[in-house]
């Protein structure tokens, strides 16, 4: 494992890359340098797994809950279950007016998966890379949406269904007469096209890099309190306070960036049904 400060934090931001070298070779990097020279012909093998891990556990739990659902007195896991669904499904409808079946159970799948990926970073930054280190594994970051790829990935994802369904609901003329003929008169389209292409491309750059930026934060920030743990008894016991005071304002951060993404998605799919002035 890393020895000095630089390192140690390097080596915890670094991902477990896989791609192809500057000779032609395909492998894992070695070091966070050898993971950048492979530039898009590479994949983050820990972000990959850990996120599809995570979702399965998802499809999982909720499976579980489905097929043991009672009408009699219902479990801890199926109560929890009604709960969220219920909590989504209302928020829902509070938000979207059109009919569409598909956006409860998204924002339901985007909050759930969202948050397990987040609530990893609860885990004590030390321990998996450490474990993945032994094993022979030179790098393993845990927190899926500390990577950028996770988190855009979702956000261009959403972009597609918005722009998908603003061209379903409103034709493609329709659609371009929302981007050119407002919010000035018509004659100023140009400037009303450029604006408002600012405000699309935003959705799924305020989507992917607000969750991203978040969640990057916070897991710097255990990261930087762990290195107090090195610091003699003083550092320590301080460090110890620091971290748990941390970790329960973090449970607040990780489900409120959650619930955000869900709610977003919502909004903008929900402004992509407005057929009104069309």
């Amino acid at each position: 494992m890393a020895g000095t400060t630089a390192e140690y934090i390097q080596h915890h931001l670094t991902n477990l890359t896989f791609g192809q070298l500057p000779d032609g070779t395909w492998a894992f990097a070695k070091s966070a340098e050898e993971a950048a020279s492979m530039g898009f012909m590479s994949i983050n093998v820990d972000s990959m797994g850990w996120s599809i891990g995570l979702g399965l556990v998802f499809c999982f739990l909720f499976r579980k809950a489905a097929v043991s659902a009672t009408s009699g007195i219902p479990g801890g896991l199926q109560n929890g279950v009604e709960m969220i669904v219920e909590f989504i499904d209302e928020t829902t409808q509070s938000i979207f007016e059109a009919k569409n079946a598909l956006i409860a159970p998204l924002a339901l799948t985007i909050f759930i998966w969202v948050f397990l990926m987040n609530l990893m970073d609860l885990i004590p930054v030390d321990w998996i890379p450490e474990l993945a280190f032994l094993l022979g594994v030179p790098y393993m970051k845990i927190v899926p949406t500390t990577d950028p790829n996770i988190t855009m990935a979702m956000a261009f994802t959403v972009f597609a269904l918005i722009l998908y369904y603003s061209i379903k609901c409103k034709g493609g003329l329709g659609f371009l007469k929302e981007l050119s003929f407002h919010p000035f008169p018509p004659y100023l389209a140009p400037i009303n096209f450029i604006l408002e292409g600012v405000t699309l491309i935003a959705k799924p750059l305020s989507l992917g890099l607000r969750l991203f930026g978040n969640l990057y934060a916070g897991e710097m920030i255990f990261i930087l309190i762990a290195l107090m743990f090195g610091g003699g008894i003083i550092w320590f016991l301080f460090g110890g306070v620091l971290q748990w005071a941390w970790a329960v304002f973090h449970v607040l951060i990780i489900t409120l960036q959650a619930f955000i993404f869900a709610v977003l998605t919502i909004v903008y799919l929900a402004q992509a049904h407005e057929v009104e002035e069309h």
